[in-house]
């Protein structure tokens, strides 16, 4: 930053009002990681000063959700962790279906979305490996507490990166050209999946959104400390539908957070289960 670093105390101060708004976890060993970030908000709203700037974040929230815009992890691509649709679609939902009538609503949650490959890998996945689809209302939806990934997620554009792991023929049936190695999601497939915010240490930006038969939510846990993964699996639990069904990143387990899910392995993934009977 052109001003001196942050103090000790002013980067604790920044990190705890961080934490509590979105469950991640900086300090000490990250200062240099925080002040680019902050240094990019202070020059982009013509602040030169710390106190006036986090004044600003705290008073103002326009600035606020750029502030946390800043700090999320967006990397993602089409079809990740393949493993856990093909679970999907070959476990999950026909245990769920069998709770269900024809027509009968399934709902299944992205959280957090990031720029939307994932919700809209669900779409295209059912569409391709689910002969069932089309006999269910299903609903699929994003969310994500940062407001610039969900433009980018309802606008529908993606490079050669996100869509590396997609075949061919499933990338020229769902996408279409747009130069400059771009590709847009088909305007039928983009109206299918609706994007919201919603933050996941916040039970009151989740209560709006009903519940889901199934959640994905992978690879932000890893990010937060013990009390926030608490937290954040209470609000899970709270968002499913009893009987529904908790899918997370490869690298995280809810066994080590919270006993109020049942596991239950299946051949192509390990998912947390709220009980039928779950109050």
């Amino acid at each position: 930053m052109s001003q001196a670093p942050l103090s000790p105390n002013d980067l604790e101060r920044f990190c705890r009002y961080l934490y509590d708004r979105t469950g991640m976890v900086y300090g000490e060993s990250k200062r240099y990681y925080v002040e680019r970030r902050l240094a990019d908000r202070m020059r982009a709203v013509g602040e030169t000063q710390f106190p006036s700037y986090f004044s600003l974040v705290r008073s103002n929230a326009a600035e606020l959700a750029a502030f946390i815009n800043a700090f999320t992890v967006n990397e993602t691509y089409f079809y990740r962790e393949e493993h856990q649709l093909r679970c999907l679609s070959t476990d999950l939902l026909p245990e769920i279906v069998r709770r269900k009538g024809p027509g009968d609503k399934i709902r299944i949650w992205s959280l957090p979305c990031s720029t939307g490959e994932e919700a809209y890998s669900i779409a295209i996945w059912l569409l391709e490996n689910w002969p069932m689809v089309d006999a269910y209302n299903v609903e699929i939806a994003g969310s994500d507490i940062d407001t610039a990934a969900l433009d980018a997620a309802r606008a529908g554009l993606y490079g050669e990166r996100a869509l590396s792991r997609l075949p061919q023929s499933v990338s020229e049936a769902y996408f279409e050209p747009r130069g400059q190695g771009l590709r847009e999601i088909i305007g039928d497939l983009k109206e299918s999946v609706s994007f919201t915010p919603a933050n996941l240490m916040e039970g009151s930006t989740l209560s709006p959104h009903g519940r889901f038969e199934v959640i994905f939510c992978r690879n932000v846990l890893i990010y937060f400390d013990e009390a926030a993964r608490a937290r954040a699996a209470d609000n899970l639990y709270t968002a499913l539908q009893p009987g529904g069904f908790l899918c997370l990143g490869h690298s995280e387990s809810m066994t080590r957070i919270s006993d109020r899910f049942t596991v239950r392995r299946f051949k192509d993934g390990v998912v947390y289960q709220r009980p039928e009977d779950g109050a």
